[in-house]
């Protein structure tokens, strides 16, 4: 059973930094695909970062691109994502998601099967 628990979340001011942590189990995920999305309030899940598991190019929204940064650590089979200058519009629950690498690492929420519960982040200005 794939479990996807994120972490790391919490209140900081504009300007300053967090490091979001996904914690992944239940099977191997070396062929998966592990995003980042956020959802603000009234607004729609959207996209924020993707990487292959296995390594390769990283992928970014136009609205994070230099300043969150999508790594992966093997040892203790966990995702994070580094966000540096944070902004007030970065507000939102922040979610980690996986889906099957079959030739294709989508930015679509909709490809994406696993989802953890998600982790709170409020920038204030």
């Amino acid at each position: 059973q794939v479990q996807l628990v994120e972490s790391g979340g919490g209140l900081v001011q504009a300007g300053g930094s967090l490091r979001l942590s996904c914690a992944a189990s239940g099977r191997t995920f070396s062929s998966y695909v592990m995003g980042w999305f956020r959802q603000a309030p009234g607004k729609e899940r959207e996209f924020v970062a993707r990487m292959k598991w296995s390594g390769g190019s990283t992928y970014y929204a136009d609205s994070v691109k230099g300043r969150f940064t999508i790594s992966r650590d093997n040892a203790n089979n966990t995702v994070y994502l580094q966000m540096n200058s944070l902004k007030p519009e970065d507000t939102a629950i922040y979610y980690c998601a996986a889906h099957y690498f079959s030739g294709i690492a989508y930015a679509s929420k909709s490809k994406y099967n696993y989802w953890g519960q998600g982790t709170q982040v409020t920038v204030s200005s």
